[in-house]
């Protein structure tokens, strides 16, 4: 059995910073594609950012340049550095993960509130 587990959300101010982090434990003997996607109150799930095993990062054009995904495959984590928050961006974030146990199987976490307002 897999587990992801986000924690790092809250409520913070237009401008602001938080950085989200997803820890996977369970049977895993690699993860290969790891990533962040919210869901705002109406709207569908999207994605946010990704990153590959090797590193190779993805973003959405209303986050490029406020936030930075990144992973430590040691920790089995993947984190969200998110700068310069909108009122926009306040959603519950979902991490995801492509996990290689007994088989090959996609894992989400249960999300966090992230909540951007004054």
């Amino acid at each position: 059995q897999v587990q992801l587990v986000e924690s790092g959300g809250g409520l913070v101010q237009p401008g602001g910073s938080l950085r989200l982090s997803c820890a996977a434990s369970g049977t895993i003997f690699s993860i290969n594609g790891m990533g962040w996607y919210r869901q705002a109150p109406g709207k569908e799930r999207e994605l946010v950012a990704t990153i590959t095993s090797t590193r190779r990062t993805n973003y959405a054009d209303s986050v490029k340049g406020r936030f930075t995904i990144s992973r430590d495959n040691a920790k089995k984590t993947v984190y969200l550095q998110m700068n310069s928050l909108k009122p926009e961006d306040t959603a519950v974030y979902y991490c995801n993960a492509e996990v290689v146990t007994y088989y090959t199987g996609s894992w989400w976490g249960q999300g966090t509130q992230v909540t951007v307002s004054s």
